[in-house]
């Protein structure tokens, strides 16, 4: 009865994960799309479009500018209130300023307060989402049966892909059907409101999951810090500045996704492609990653976490070059199968690992505030990315493919070496992790170890 209970709450911790996360970033996403589509017009007017359009995307920069303050905040919440109450916090602080949006007065309505209210709330939505990502995965990772972490934790970024699919869903239709001025009237209010239902059986499902173990064994036995952060910093700093080196990653996206856009797209850069089809690049990707992520997060269970991150950084670096490549000889298909390949595939070699990866580098009692803090500044850099690129390339320069190609493949090397690195963790039991001296089990135990947990799993379904 005690493994059914614990694989049940493993499933639970797994499903609350995904349903998290696909909540904080359909939230987050549907914010970036109407920062493009129509928060200009209703929120910035200026006689300058220009101005508008940077003031609006602005907005959209400040929810990371927000993300290292809620590390600090949410992972001293997680590390000293359990995994369980900082994720239900995350989730009502996402999801109210998220619906609060979709009631906002416009600049015509009420001047100057329209966007100072805007601005309040993506700070918010920044605060937050800071949190969902280490909470989550440290509650899965709690949660999972041994030899099977990896792939346990990977549905919290498989939760973050399917909210991204969903808000393009959403949103795109919405744009694109709607009369243009139902839409810029209302119509642009309806993907905002609808966080509603997602928060409620979000809350639902996060109300099931019992508090992890590890945690709870910490804190009967009194263990849990007053101050993590300090003491996640002082005991932990060389493997957080490793996750901050590894969450360098993200430049994959940024090439995929915004510079990659602009380059193919703005007139200035003299490519010509479509927009609407950069439009459909980040819901294919992330349709593709939606199958990848399992595959490879049950992978790391068998081969261990680094060599995954090592090829998939490594490999999506050298691809960058030929993604900008085919855009620079105007190859659209070319672009859009390596685009894929690149971010769909390869990328989620790191991707599908770092929510197991992670947390397991640290101990319990400091894991939420060490992953929060280091990843997110690690993303927070990556925002800077398209300026700098945007900076050394700018549109009528030479080599722009071999430029930017160049810092996105140094980028991933850096985060390869950092992998490198770092321990192994995949054969070290939840109660040692953190631990720089902890002795892995022998291969065949754990291969014996992990076929049990498969077994309860599939008994259980019987």
């Amino acid at each position: 009865m005690t493994a059914i209970h614990q694989l049940s709450q493993s499933k639970k911790a797994a499903a609350s994960g995904w349903i998290g996360s696909a909540l904080e970033y359909y939230d987050f996403f549907i914010y970036a799309t109407a920062a493009s589509l129509i928060f200009p017009q209703i929120f910035f007017p200026s006689e300058n479009p220009t101005v508008a359009i940077v003031a609006s995307l602005a907005t959209y920069g400040v929810g990371y500018v927000a993300r290292p303050i809620g590390a600090f905040v949410l992972g001293h919440w997680g590390d000293t209130h359990g995994r369980k109450m900082v994720l239900i916090v995350c989730m009502f602080l996402m999801g109210i300023s998220t619906m609060a949006v979709g009631i906002l007065p416009t600049y015509q309505q009420v001047g100057i307060l329209a966007p100072i209210l805007l601005v309040i709330l993506r700070l918010i939505q920044g605060f937050a989402v800071a949190g969902e990502i280490s909470g989550a995965s440290s509650m899965i990772l709690e949660h999972a049966p041994f030899g099977r972490r990896g792939f346990f934790a990977s549905f919290a970024l498989q939760g973050v892909q399917a909210g991204q699919i969903l808000a393009a869903a959403v949103f795109l239709p919405l744009a694109a059907y709607m009369p243009t001025d139902a839409f810029n009237s209302w119509g642009w209010r309806i993907p905002f409101l609808l966080s509603f239902f997602v928060i409620v059986a979000g809350y639902i499902i996060r109300r099931e999951v019992e508090e992890t173990p590890a945690f709870a064994r910490e804190d009967r036995r009194g263990e849990t810090p007053r101050s993590p952060i300090v003491q996640a910093i002082k005991l932990n700093w060389p493997d957080m500045l490793r996750v901050i080196c590894m969450a360098l990653m993200n430049v994959i996206p940024v090439v995929a996704t915004i510079f990659g856009a602009a380059y193919a797209v703005q007139p200035a850069y003299g490519i010509g492609f479509a927009k609407d089809i950069y439009l459909w690049i980040p819901v294919l990707g992330n349709m593709l990653a939606i199958f990848v992520i399992p595959f490879v997060g049950n992978l790391s269970d068998k081969v261990g976490r680094r060599p995954p991150i090592v090829v998939g950084a490594l490999l999506s670096g050298l691809l960058a070059f030929f993604y900008l490549y085919a855009i620079s000889i105007k190859n659209v298909p070319l672009a859009i199968v390596v685009s894929l390949l690149m971010w769909g595939v390869v990328y989620q070699g790191y991707n599908a690992i770092f929510p197991s990866f992670y947390p397991e580098l640290f101990p319990t009692r400091t894991r939420v505030s060490a992953m929060a803090i280091s990843q997110n500044i690690g993303t927070t850099i990556t925002a800077l990315l398209p300026a700098l690129f945007a900076m050394v390339a700018p549109p009528g320069s030479a080599n722009i493919p071999l430029t930017v190609g160049a810092i996105a493949f140094g980028i991933t090397v850096i985060a390869a070496l950092a992998a490198v690195t770092a321990r192994e963790t995949y054969r070290i039991h939840i109660d040692d992790l953190g631990d720089p001296a902890a002795v892995p089990i022998a291969p065949a135990d754990y291969e014996r170890q992990r076929a049990a947990a498969a077994h309860g799993a599939a008994a259980a379904r019987t």
